[in-house]
């Protein structure tokens, strides 16, 4: 089956993103390891610019736009990280940037927009379509949209985060990964399933956003309500209409774990490997930590999708 996005893809934007995007670290954990009785590899995208892996498609996306779209400038619509990427990607190439953003969105990411130059046009998540005023917005002003996660630039930018894990610690009976709108599972799925076509490649939701997980059963793209979940990063209503169909043919499995799971997450990460992971980043972490996904006795690498998150809300929650 042919997809948007090919390996071929993900290896163009790999060297679009060379010496741009941050070649994050791999690490691991002696505790995690005998906890669940296997080798756990975490790449940790929360050291990457802006805090995400967002950077990467963000930056592949608009390295792709011709100039007369680069002249206009563009539009996404995010909660935060992909807000990020887009502003401090636009402002590397020096152009505009217009970033339709949730009224409660974290104010960290508010404040991180902003100061990489966005404007920010913000709305009600539990109200009103983003997507409907992204569009408006666009039509008005003349922007390109680049969406966080249904974009086959984004998708193939987002998957030079799994080809790096790969190439670094070789083969991996599993790779678990965080889910929201489906573009990191997408685009992981395509540079995994290359690389290593036995590997088993598994997507992590918030339990209160299984949009992804249900979709896989129906066979067929579900939409629910904004969830509220403290994975504010995977607090999406639906997949993708071209991520979908590589998840749906690729993927061993979509599983969920709590947002109380989370916290433990959180937690560990400060207290055994000393570092800040936000909830969405702690997904594919938590569902081998709590045993959903059984990998004992395999090599299992996993992705830390990002690390922005309020001091203050962090301290309230692993206190």
């Amino acid at each position: 089956m042919s997809f948007c996005v090919t390996y071929q893809d993900i290896i163009l934007a790999s060297q679009r993103l060379n010496n741009k995007a941050i070649l994050t670290p791999v690490f691991t954990s002696r505790t995690a390891n005998k906890l669940v009785d296997a080798q756990l590899y975490f790449k940790c995208e929360n050291y990457q610019h802006v805090g995400a892996f967002k950077f990467r498609g963000a930056y592949n996306a608009i390295a792709n736009l011709s100039e007369t779209q680069r002249r206009a400038g563009v539009l996404t619509y995010s909660s935060g990280n992909h807000a990020q990427a887009i502003a401090y990607a636009s402002q590397l190439h020096n152009i505009r940037a217009l970033i339709v953003m949730p009224e409660d969105a974290p104010k960290i990411k508010i404040a991180a927009t902003k100061g990489y130059g966005a404007e920010i046009h913000f709305y009600d998540r539990y109200s009103q379509d983003r997507e409907v005023i992204a569009q408006q917005l666009a039509k008005e002003q003349g922007l390109t949209i680049i969406p966080p996660f249904d974009y086959p630039d984004v998708i193939a930018g987002q998957g030079t985060c799994a080809k790096e894990l790969i190439e670094e610690v070789g083969v991996v009976d599993y790779l678990i990964v965080p889910l929201g709108g489906g573009g990191l599972l997408a685009g992981s799925l395509i540079a995994a399933k290359s690389l290593l076509p036995a590997v088993k490649v598994i997507g992590v939701e918030p339990q209160l956003g299984n949009d992804g997980q249900q979709s896989l059963r129906k066979g067929e793209v579900v939409s629910i309500s904004a969830p509220k979940t403290i994975a504010d990063g995977a607090a999406t209503t639906h997949l993708g209409m071209h991520n979908f169909p590589i998840i749906q043919s690729l993927v061993e499995d979509i599983v969920t774990v709590s947002d109380d799971d989370l916290v433990l997450m959180m937690r560990f990460f400060a207290e055994r490997m000393k570092m800040i992971v936000e909830p969405t980043g702690c997904l594919a972490a938590a569902a081998v930590m709590k045993k959903v996904v059984s990998v004992e006795h395999k090599k299992v690498g996993i992705i830390i999708s990002g690390g922005n998150i309020d001091l203050k809300q962090f301290a309230s929650w692993v206190g």
